[in-house]
């Protein structure tokens, strides 16, 4: 009995072992190959749960989903005018055709990538070659990429690969090239400031010479109506005194020789000598008759 039912374990485990290795599942994200003593039998795109025979048949499954090709180092491209640009770009890419992926590649995604590589930097040097500098970084750029995803799914279809996406991330000079650009960009900007400074200078010279020319006129029509007001000051005056002189030539005589007095004698240290009987002591002999006043 206990043997029986050792045989009934046995053959369980058996059947239980020969059924794990009869199954396999593949999910959405996967495709499958059947292999049978090698060649391939069946290719499994749909996700489920399938069977194959076991021990004669054997599944290598592929993973499907968008890969990304990034290369580490740029990479160095001639421009039509013979400079060097480095380009750092990257690539999305995913499994098609999984039996052509195969039979191209074995399967293997890191010569995959390599075939990529290869295609995708042959035609990022032909498109190089075509353009200048200027065109290659910021004038033609998207009809660069357009070009190169074009030529690169061409080429990705006869390994089984779908390319989805390329881009270029960045474009840039050499470094050696780089220093020589920036010594260019200096001088001319060393220049231009230059030549703006002697502008500059220019329409100073200009600013003040105007400047100095507007003061004069200024100055000039200032002192003009200066004596014009003075001579007309003047002139009033010397009616208003011609009028007093008139009214009183004796009083007026009188207060101008008072005013005389005032100024000639006006320091404690003044010092006149004069004949007596000079007309400056005029006022000081006979006493003007004032009037309304008394001599």
């Amino acid at each position: 009995m206990m043997k029986d039912f050792g045989a009934y374990l046995i053959g369980l485990a058996v059947v239980v072992i020969l059924a794990s290795l009869s199954v396999y599942t593949v999910t959405q994200t996967q495709n499958a190959l059947v292999f049978q003593l090698g060649e391939v039998v069946a290719v499994r795109t749909v996700p489920g749960l399938y069977f194959k025979l076991p021990l004669i048949q054997n599944v290598r499954v592929f993973d499907t989903r968008i890969q990304t090709l990034d290369n580490n180092d740029p990479e160095r491209f001639i421009t039509s005018e013979k400079k060097p640009l480095l380009v750092d770009y990257f690539v999305k890419w995913r499994i098609a055709d999984v039996k052509q992926y195969y039979v191209s590649v074995g399967g293997d995604e890191r010569r995959a990538q390599v075939r990529l590589t290869q295609t995708v930097n042959d035609d990022l040097r032909a498109e190089f070659a075509k353009r200048t500098v200027h065109e290659a970084v910021s004038g033609e750029r998207e009809k660069i990429i357009d070009s190169m995803r074009v030529r690169a799914e061409n080429d990705a279809r006869q390994i089984g690969v779908q390319v989805l996406d390329v881009r270029i991330r960045r474009v840039e000079l050499t470094p050696e090239v780089t220093e020589s650009v920036y010594r260019r960009m200096e001088a001319e900007r060393k220049r231009v400031a230059n030549e703006l400074r002697s502008t500059g200078a220019g329409e100073a010279e200009k600013i003040r010479a105007d400047a100095d020319r507007q003061r004069e006129v200024i100055l000039a029509d200032a002192y003009r109506e200066a004596q014009r007001i003075k001579g007309s000051g003047d002139a009033k005056a010397s009616a208003i005194y011609a009028e007093a002189y008139s009214r009183n030539p004796e009083f007026y005589a009188f207060y101008r020789s008072l005013e005389t007095y005032q100024q000639g004698l006006k320091g404690k240290g003044d010092v006149l000598v004069l004949d007596p009987a000079s007309d400056f002591f005029h006022y000081f002999k006979n006493t003007p008759v004032v009037p309304g006043g008394k001599k």
